[in-house]
């Protein structure tokens, strides 16, 4: 009887290692490990875009905190009460949760590939190996995406008081922008 090995041709493999190289990478550059040129292009886009309105505000705390003004103490200084100056502007990240929905798909592809790596007892392993770094590869980009981004702008009023105003995206002003409340919008003044 003639005894017939399996072989995995050299361009199976090279393929394999290429697809989990390349997918490592774009897990990397997704959870921010590798930096990217996409941050800077979005950065810049940010800046160039003019500075008439920001988008409307999810959500508004209108609780002012009282502080002495400057202006409101000089005779016939007149106050606008809707009128202010941008103090800060913070991002704060939420980092999403992961389903395990990433981490389930992630293993089969993680095995699949790793299945077509070697023979015997060393398919096996790279199988495993395959599996369990494709789960945590794809509960890291699960978590990526589902993270979420909100700028709170703190404003300091002419009357003395400071807001704060909650938006989704990069609002289109900075800090010592002169901004007004308009229909409980920030806008440029």
């Amino acid at each position: 009887m003639l005894e017939t090995q399996a072989r995995v041709s050299p361009v199976v493999a090279i393929a394999a290692v290429a697809v989990i190289v390349f997918s490592a990478v774009g897990v990397g550059v997704m959870t921010g490990v590798i930096p990217s040129s996409f941050s800077k292009a979005s950065e810049q886009m940010a800046t160039a875009q003019p500075q008439k309105a920001a988008s409307a505000p999810r959500k508004t705390t209108t609780e002012p905190t009282r502080v002495a003004a400057a202006d409101a103490s000089k005779p016939g200084a007149r106050v606008c009460a809707n009128c202010g100056t941008v103090a800060s502007i913070n991002v704060v990240k939420k980092e999403g949760e992961g389903s395990g929905l990433g981490a389930v798909a992630g293993g089969v592809a993680g095995g699949v590939l790793g299945n077509q790596v070697g023979q015997g007892r060393g398919r096996t392993a790279a199988t495993v190996v395959g599996a369990g770094a494709g789960a945590y590869a794809g509960h890291q980009v699960e978590k990526h995406m589902k993270t979420t981004e909100r700028y709170n702008v703190a404003v300091r009023m002419e009357d003395g008081t400071n807001r704060t105003f909650s938006y989704e995206k990069e609002p289109a002003f900075r800090a010592g922008d002169k901004v007004k409340v308009v229909d409980g919008a920030l806008v440029v003044n």
